[in-house]
């Protein structure tokens, strides 16, 4: 079986560098001035990444000049497809107006009110940059709030590019004082309440990088009775979730965090990042309260990422475009869990509305798999992450749909062989 696999693996990794030469050529070029050719780690897998030219609707075409349906949606962010009159019509006339306005500007408030309308959670927020520093924030003013230093993440869990979980953790971590539970734990989270004085827990509703994992609603209501019984802030990182549900996962479940962080779409597919909570976490920040801490950003509240954030709320992340969405990933998930089982192929998929990730379900040999599987489709104009990643846009339609699984069919067919060998190692 093994040998089988990587041999296979090895033939469409093969065929993947034949097909792609300006691509490969792309990426030697990048290799001169930035290490790897990289400089956003979760784009590279082998031989080199695919170097993309042009996008339209939910669609891309690379610099070979092949065209893919894109169900990968910039790994959660490009909810709206790669391409928006409405979106382009807000930002060039917040361009014309003035992108850097050295002051407050018209377009902030509009923008947070349209947020804090959708969150229970939010009385009051504060922009940032990316969901990263949204976070950053959040736990900040957290362990200032509280008095208390050690912070709750969980194993797997991934919060930016400076809070990820995976493997122990990453040496780029913020040198915050983390306390890694196992997801979806109760025991070990009310032994930690027990030994410990938590100051925060960060959760992800469902873990995204972390396999998309959804957590349990009685997980999460643990949390919040463990965090309110102890004195601690109980933080939601909604940056990928927030699409299940005109108010996020936590409108969905009932259960309303102290805080809550969210990103990506909500900048109208700009660099954005926003956190909010209760009025009295939130007034540690408030200029006019005597030691009050800073929250600097130059581009805090920049009039282009406010201006799209606006059009993308009001034009297409409403409830019903939401409810829509996450049904349509929903059905996606139960017909590709439902073709694996037909074709006895090794793989499953996990997660929640229009988020889910595809693996193998031979842990030896999960990675040789979905790497497999993904050259296989992307052979056929299917664009998804090497990890198995699929994110639906608002674009992508039951033709869309319908496609990506006759040629996950196809790939299985052409596969039976392998996967009947490896159901009988």
């Amino acid at each position: 079986m093994k040998n089988s696999v990587l041999a296979a693996l090895a033939d469409a990794e093969a065929a993947f560098v034949t097909r792609n030469p300006a691509s490969r050529a792309a990426h030697e070029r990048a290799c001169a001035v930035m290490p790897g050719g990289n400089t956003r780690t979760s784009l590279w897998s082998e031989p080199f990444p695919l170097c993309i030219a042009s996008g339209e609707g939910c669609r891309i075409t690379d610099v070979d000049g092949h065209t893919y349906v894109d169900f990968l949606g910039e790994f959660t962010a490009g909810i709206f497809g790669h391409s928006s009159d409405v979106l382009l019509d807000a930002t060039v006339a917040a361009h014309k107006a003035g992108i850097n306005l050295s002051s407050h500007n018209t377009l902030e408030v509009r923008l947070a009110e349209l947020i804090t309308q959708r969150f229970a959670s939010m009385d009051l927020l504060r922009f940032a940059n990316s969901g990263t520093e949204a976070n950053l924030m959040a736990l900040t003013l957290s362990r200032i709030h509280t008095g208390r230093t050690k912070v709750i993440v969980f194993e797997r869990g991934y919060h930016g590019g400076v809070f990820t979980f995976a493997g122990g953790g990453s040496p780029v971590n913020a040198p915050l004082d983390f306390l890694v539970l196992p997801y979806n734990d109760i025991a070990a989270a009310e032994a930690a309440f027990a030994e410990h004085e938590i100051g925060a827990v960060l959760v992800e509703p469902m873990q995204g990088a972390g396999g998309c994992r959804p957590a349990t609603r009685e997980f999460l209501a643990a949390l919040r009775d463990l965090t309110q019984k102890h004195g601690a802030v109980l933080i939601f990182d909604e940056v990928q979730t927030a699409r299940m549900a005109y108010g996020g996962v936590q409108s969905l479940l009932g259960i309303t965090p102290d805080m809550t962080t969210i990103g990506k779409f909500f900048g109208g597919g700009l660099a954005f990042g926003c956190f909010g909570g209760k009025a009295e976490i939130m007034a540690h920040m408030d200029p006019r309260n005597p030691g009050s801490v800073g929250h600097a950003g130059t581009f805090n509240n920049n009039t282009l990422a406010m201006a799209a954030g606006i059009a993308a709320i009001e034009t297409y992340l409403t409830a019903d475009n939401l409810a829509a969405l996450y049904a349509r990933g929903e059905d996606l998930r139960a017909r590709l869990n439902a073709l694996f089982a037909e074709k006895g192929a090794p793989y499953i998929v996990t997660g929640m509305g229009s988020i889910m990730n595809i693996h193998g379900t031979d842990p030896e040999h999960d990675i040789a798999l979905r790497r497999l599987l993904q050259f296989d489709l992307n052979a056929r104009g299917q664009h998804l992450a090497s990890r198995g990643l699929i994110a639906l846009s608002l674009p992508i339609g039951e033709a869309e749909i319908a496609g990506f699984l006759d040629c996950v069919a196809e790939v299985l067919d052409a596969r039976a062989d392998l996967h009947a060998a490896q159901e009988a190692a």
